[in-house]
């Protein structure tokens, strides 16, 4: 027991640069407050005192602002920072190093019996405001943007943003692990958000925009070519594309021309 609040402790000084020391997380961090209720709650839930783990539950969330399921499961070194208005329903299942922010819920979207909240993988960061509803899987390392709201299943590693939630999953390249070393050394992401998150909508109509370029390119290399095998043949004028019109779905990030 020891042993798991001094992890509990500890991950808040990984996390949170304002923790100074033990005695302050230990007095006003209302998110390992409601995690220390929430494992004495669980506690008397498994041992069928579910009234008493509901009253536990009930008094920790006045006093946090937090609440929590006592029929939740949740895994080691969890951290929820600031905290207020976090909601995690009963059949929510949570792995380790998970970081939670204020405002966010886990929650289900059927009134039937069961399996009916989400599955939240191994160092998955959730972003202040995201809802994460049904009882689907986020995959291990996911990153939930703030204010997102997903209703479907995340794959592994991948990044959520908007409503309704995006993932974006990035092709591994040798850039990508050494900037994942670099992240480890420095520390997890804040509130979700990573340079890697663009818009997911202004993304595509860019590739669109790459492909017609590249269409447009090869198409005008075809008409020299057929005008060089005859030389009557009259190729019309395009209308013009200008890139500054195309500014408003550009990235940005995006340094291309």
């Amino acid at each position: 027991m020891f042993n798991q609040l001094r992890e509990d402790i500890n991950s808040v000084f990984h996390r949170d640069p304002a923790a100074r020391n033990t005695f302050e997380v230990l007095t006003n961090y209302p998110g390992l407050h409601a995690l220390l209720s929430h494992r004495f709650a669980h506690w008397l839930w498994g041992l069928g005192l579910k009234w008493l783990a509901r009253t536990i539950s009930t008094i920790a969330r006045w006093l946090t602002g937090i609440e929590i399921h006592p029929g939740a499961t949740i895994g080691r070194r969890f951290f929820i920072d600031h905290g207020m208005g976090v909601v995690i329903g009963e059949t929510t299942v949570i792995g380790d190093d998970v970081t939670l922010y204020q405002g966010v819920t886990l929650g289900g979207t059927s009134w039937n019996k069961g399996k009916r909240h989400p599955t939240i993988g191994n160092g998955v960061v959730v972003g202040a405001g995201a809802k994460i509803l049904g009882p689907f899987e986020v995959g291990e390392g996911a990153k939930i943007g703030s204010n997102s709201v997903v209703t479907k299943a995340v794959p592994a590693g991948a990044t959520v943003v908007g409503i309704p939630g995006r993932a974006i999953v990035k092709r591994k390249s040798e850039d990508d692990v050494r900037r994942k070393e670099m992240e480890e050394r420095m520390g997890f992401d804040a509130y979700g958000v990573t340079e890697e998150m663009p818009d997911p909508v202004a993304r595509s109509m860019r590739a669109l925009l790459d492909h017609m370029h590249a269409v447009d390119d090869r198409i005008e290399t075809m008409c020299k070519a057929l005008k060089k095998v005859n030389s009557e043949y009259q190729n019309g004028e395009l209308p013009p594309l200008h890139d500054e019109d195309f500014d408003c779905v550009r990235d940005e990030t995006d340094t291309r021309s």
